[in-house]
């Protein structure tokens, strides 16, 4: 399933680096300033010290984004404790669920399923890319039958956004 890019590379999520250093910093931060009062305040002990460290961590579980990659025929988002990945060539389901904070769920032929954040699509043409190329596949195949609509609806974002960014930076706008 680890099949490369011309080039040797998966398509990966361009932002998550700056995510996870925002992510590794809050954590960082809240845990230098509970140690600081603490310690200022006298009661640091060696009970509150874990207790800080264990919040920190807690944190940083909860800020850190899932990494998202792809690659011909596959699509995998890895979290901070597992890594789910999908057969983009043999979806059978592809639905969107939530508003303010929407999430893309794939499921395949083989029972896997991965939810990801359509923003990281918007984010990354190239996992764009290799997301619409494997659900041609499997429309071609007759796998995907529910869905088509999400993507189309989110291929149609996803080029306006685009076509927006390229008239903004030539100045046609």
């Amino acid at each position: 399933m680890e099949d490369r890019r011309p080039g040797g590379r998966a398509a990966g999520d361009r932002t998550w680096r700056g995510s996870a250093r925002l992510a590794v910093g809050s954590a960082l931060g809240f845990g230098g300033l509970t140690f600081a009062v603490d310690w200022d305040a006298g009661t640091l002990t060696p009970a509150r010290a874990l207790l800080w460290v264990l919040l920190s961590a807690a944190i940083l579980l909860m800020l850190l984004p899932a990494r998202v990659t792809a690659g011909p025929g596959w699509l995998a988002v890895h979290g901070p404790l597992r890594r789910r990945t999908v057969r983009t060539d043999s979806l059978v389901y592809v639905g969107q669920y939530g508003d303010v904070a929407a999430h893309l769920v794939l499921r395949d032929t083989r029972g896997n399923r991965l939810e990801l954040d359509p923003g990281v699509l918007h984010a990354n043409p190239l996992l764009w890319h290799e997301l619409d190329t494997g659900v041609r596949r499997s429309l071609e195949r007759g796998t995907l039958r529910r869905g088509t609509e999400v993507l189309a609806r989110l291929g149609h974002e996803i080029d306006d956004t685009n076509a927006r960014a390229v008239l903004e930076e030539s100045g046609l706008t």
